[in-house]
């Protein structure tokens, strides 16, 4: 708190004296409007979705370019960079100085690096002189959000954080009914895990008949940290330090924390057990062979994101599985991974999401951030969550927003527009009782008792980040791609790895990632951590 304060004070210091008299009132701004046009470009993100709209031109970004032009006098123009390799395009469009004036991505070290040099343009200034016209940013994210990258000595501040307003993560899922067809109880330890799996493999021929061979029990993905969290933390000490947690937290997959290694053991020996899916290190980002296998019904477990299966309304993994094989089928959310507490403890992060920057091409900064301000409108973001009623959704009686199956032009091409609603993730009708009560009824194709359970046990016992504003931290420069890349290259390799080889193969990699630059993070956070904190 107290190190949330002086920020704060810092800002206030310099919007005062004098520092930013540079950014004095426009002359040609006149109750926040423009009296000559403007034009700014947006990042959006492109999840090349079948059956979706373009996501630079469709129905919502007509609304949103709409509004700019009547509130504001601006002209928006929406770029798209495909999701999926948004950091390495990203990239390249900052380096070539193409960069939209607005850009989105959940790397801030990517920001960082071009911040250094000079490629990022310094928000603090602007933020302070223009504050009083941007109450809906300020309503929506306050000043944690607002200045929490803000640098404790040099005040620069290089990205805005958008608010985690739902902050959910994975989920380990098993199919329900297959727990009743094998009378088998709903686990909720590893061992009761792990003989599960063991049974879904010996009893194949119940389960799918002349698809026996097919079975698998246990998927998984190339990004083993991400897609097997609550099983490999689940080692974690219970004792883990705040100050072990953010040295070691700079990775976002956690691989770094004490006791991970012996969680990827467990997923080495169910690999070389036969359950685990033998092809998955076959597929990369945006492949959508597993999301196939899991529609076909030959997967009994897996864990993705908190709401994976019933995700895409008629198309989604779940609504296929009821098609295939009845009503009762279905993947149901399990806490099956206690530590060594008896805590089904989850790592999520703090409350913060997408970084939010504006690259020093941008020559429409003020611009750009009544952009923000008119995206963080209530009534505007809540109609791009939600769309039109009596078309994308209908209120229910209890004043719940249901959400409709709905193709054509006014089709999401994310679950509630989350690509357009950048300074928010999470469903947000401005009541917090009728936003569980919404989350519940926004899978029209899904019983509600589903997403309920995932909703709950998804943050179930949960321990959240925390900011620790240290300024700038060198080490971490330009190894936003070259770190996650090598974890999840010797991770993979873990996992397949013959079971006596396993340790030499997770050594070797582990040494490798650290001498890539881990370990120099590691020891400039520990200095950065003891000299503000200690």
């Amino acid at each position: 708190m107290k190190r949330t304060l002086a920020l704060l004070l810092l800002v206030s210091l310099l919007a005062t004296s004098g520092l930013f008299a540079a950014f004095a009132e426009t002359p040609d701004i006149v109750d926040g409007r423009f009296t000559t046009t403007r034009s700014i470009t947006v990042e959006i993100f492109d999840r090349a979705n079948e059956g979706g709209s373009k996501p630079e031109d469709n129905f919502y970004t007509d609304f949103i370019k709409q509004g700019m032009l009547d509130k504001h006098n601006v002209e928006v123009t929406f770029i798209p960079v495909p999701r999926w390799t948004e950091v390495d395009v990203l990239n390249n469009l900052l380096a070539a100085g193409d960069a939209p004036d607005i850009c989105v991505t959940y790397s801030y070290p990517t920001i960082q690096t071009y911040a250094e040099m000079g490629g990022v343009t310094d928000l603090a200034p602007y933020l302070a002189q223009y504050k009083d016209q941007l109450p809906n940013l300020w309503d929506l994210l306050g000043d944690d959000n607002i200045y929490w990258d803000l640098d404790p000595e040099r005040g620069t501040l290089w990205a805005v954080e958008a608010l985690l307003h739902m902050n959910k993560r994975i989920n380990t899922f098993v199919r329900e009914d297959w727990l009743k067809k094998l009378n088998l109880e709903e686990p909720r330890t590893l061992e009761a895990f792990e003989a599960m799996l063991h049974a879904f493999k010996d009893n194949a021929q119940l389960l799918l008949g002349e698809d026996a061979d097919k079975i698998i029990p246990y998927s998984t993905s190339f990004d083993v940290s991400w897609r097997n969290d609550h099983l490999i933390t689940s080692f974690v000490p219970e004792s883990l330090s705040d100050k072990e947690a953010y040295v070691r937290g700079f990775d976002d997959r956690r691989v770094l924390f004490p006791n991970y290694k012996e969680g990827v053991r467990v997923l080495n020996r169910w690999y070389n057990d036969g359950l685990v899916w033998q092809d998955f290190p076959v597929y990369p980002a945006g492949d959508n062979t597993e999301d196939n296998l899991l529609k076909a019904g030959y997967v009994g477990a897996f864990t993705h994101n908190w709401d994976y299966p019933y995700r895409n309304g008629e198309d989604s993994i779940h609504a296929n599985i009821q098609r295939a094989y009845g009503p009762e089928a279905g993947y149901i959310a399990v806490e099956p991974f206690p530590n060594d507490a008896g805590i089904y403890r989850k790592f999520l992060a703090a409350p913060i999401d997408r970084k939010v920057f504006f690259p020093a091409t941008n020559t429409e900064p003020v611009a750009s951030l009544f952009y923000l301000d008119f995206i963080s409108t209530l009534k505007n973001r809540l109609f791009l969550q939600i769309g039109e009623e009596g078309v994308t959704h209908e209120v229910m009686e209890n004043g719940a927003i249901k959400m409709l199956p709905v193709q054509g032009e006014k089709i999401m091409n994310s679950l509630t527009n989350i690509d357009y609603t950048i300074t928010i993730n999470g469903l947000d009708t401005g009541d917090s009782e009728r936003n569980v009560l919404s989350t519940a009824l926004g899978y029209p194709t899904v019983d509600a008792r589903y997403i309920e359970r995932a909703y709950a046990l998804t943050s179930n016992e949960a321990r959240y980040g925390k900011n620790y504003s240290v300024g700038l931290i060198q080490a971490e420069l330009g190894m936003n791609t070259v770190l996650p890349s090598k974890r999840d290259t010797f991770l993979t390799q873990s996992v397949v790895a013959p079971v006596d080889q396993f340790d030499a193969v997770y050594d070797a990699g582990m040494d490798d990632y650290l001498a890539s630059g881990g370990q120099a993070i590691i020891d400039e956070r520990t200095e950065a951590y003891e000299r503000y904190y200690e």
